[in-house]
């Protein structure tokens, strides 16, 4: 037998914002050596002094371990996996830092979750290690936060509403975000930036980037809306402009439907788009949102920062899924969270998505997930009863 690892959960960039975020959530909900089944988790970054100087602001205790870890290191990463069952990572962009991790969790049977929305690079990665994860046992599950997994989770329970109640699939759903407060975080901004970057160095990478099917090796489906222009959705009566996070979301969604064998059907067509109002002025608030550029500009939200506790707590987001099949029949499913979506909701996302991975999903095997197809419906349990959030069958 396999020698026991040291821990079930290292938070890899405990030192950054959300790092932080996470480590407060594990110390609240599964603090270390407590009853929850003792869950064993530490925190982990480049420096000792910097991890103990984070574990003293945020009243950790003393003893929380610290785990010395360097993203640029190959070696010490390899390190990192032979003392954890899973690893945490909010270290990102993840196309500059998060490459060799994954190439060391897949090749050593590690499970792996972040907070990744970049299309391209989670394409390379799957293309390069997708196979070494399904030999050594390693779960990869990409897209932990707000990208995407009220998205990906809340298609889901459509779906299988869908099918308990009339036998057949949504070939067409609605993803559109009802209301929202809060920022989208540093890291969300520095991924776009890289992205765009990296295509404009690249000219191939724009294919993908367009692709609702780049997740989705050898497989296309149907045309999908592009879900960039300010419409009339008269399927609930009023305005809609584009919505930042669907170039990953939706690509994620379509991910899900194939790794768990075109379940919503192989015709699923998907998109998301933001409710703006009625009349002319939720016209002139979808073209607003249509020309906002802030979250790519230099002024956007950076790196590292991040709005107060208050600001978070403050924060929410509400999000509806219309979904309709060929005989007309529909459902409406409602997703939301009681935090601000880049930051408080997404750091509970992701502490319940690693627990749930290593607690709730024993029969998943090695490969590069999404949260829908690896945790599915016991994710959505946690997420409801631990973390703030909602799925509700409205209709």
């Amino acid at each position: 037998m396999p020698t026991p690892k040291e821990f079930d959960i290292v938070v890899h960039g405990a030192t950054g914002f959300t790092g932080r975020l996470v480590v407060e959530y594990l110390m609240a909900r599964y603090p270390n050596g407590g009853n929850d089944a003792g869950l064993r988790w530490a925190m982990g970054g480049r420096s000792a002094d910097k991890l103990a100087a984070v574990r003293d602001e945020i009243g950790a205790p003393a003893d929380t371990p610290l785990v010395v870890t360097d993203a640029a290191d190959a070696a010490s990463l390899r390190a990192l996996t032979a003392r954890t069952r899973l690893v945490l990572t909010t270290v990102g962009p993840y196309q500059l830092y998060g490459s060799d991790l994954v190439a060391a969790c897949a090749a050593t049977g590690t499970d792996y979750v972040d907070l990744c929305g970049e299309p391209v690079w989670m394409r390379k990665m799957i293309d390069a290690h997708e196979a070494a994860a399904k030999a050594s046992g390693a779960r990869i599950v990409f897209s932990c936060g707000f990208d995407s997994i009220p998205f990906d989770l809340g298609v889901l329970m459509l779906q299988n509403e869908m099918k308990s109640r009339h036998g057949s699939t949504a070939s067409r759903v609605r993803g559109r975000v009802r209301k929202m407060k809060g920022t989208f975080s540093g890291g969300t901004a520095a991924s776009l930036k890289a992205t765009l970057h990296s295509a404009a160095q690249h000219p191939e990478e724009m294919g993908l980037l367009r692709n609702a099917f780049s997740l989705t090796p050898g497989f296309t489906g149907p045309a999908q809306p592009s879900g960039n222009k300010p419409m009339l959705d008269e399927a609930i009566g009023a305005w809609v402009g584009p919505f930042v996070m669907a170039a990953i979301n939706t690509r994620n969604v379509h991910r899900s439907n194939f790794l768990l064998g075109h379940a919503f059907g192989a015709d699923l067509v998907y998109d998301e788009m933001m409710i703006t109002g009625t009349g002319e002025k939720g016209e002139a608030r979808a073209l607003a949102l249509a020309n906002d550029r802030s979250l790519g500009s230099d002024d956007g939200p950076k790196l590292g920062e991040g709005p107060s506790k208050a600001e978070r707590d403050a924060g929410f987001f509400d999000v509806l899924f219309l979904g309709h099949d060929a005989a007309g029949h529909t459902v409406q499913v409602g997703v939301t969270g009681d935090r601000d979506p880049g930051y408080g909701s997404t750091s509970k996302m992701i502490s319940e998505a690693a627990v749930c991975l290593l607690r709730d999903a024993p029969g998943t095997a090695g490969g590069i997930w999404t949260p829908a197809a690896a945790m599915g419906t016991p994710l959505i349990k946690r997420l409801v009863a631990n973390a703030g959030l909602t799925f509700t069958v409205e209709a």
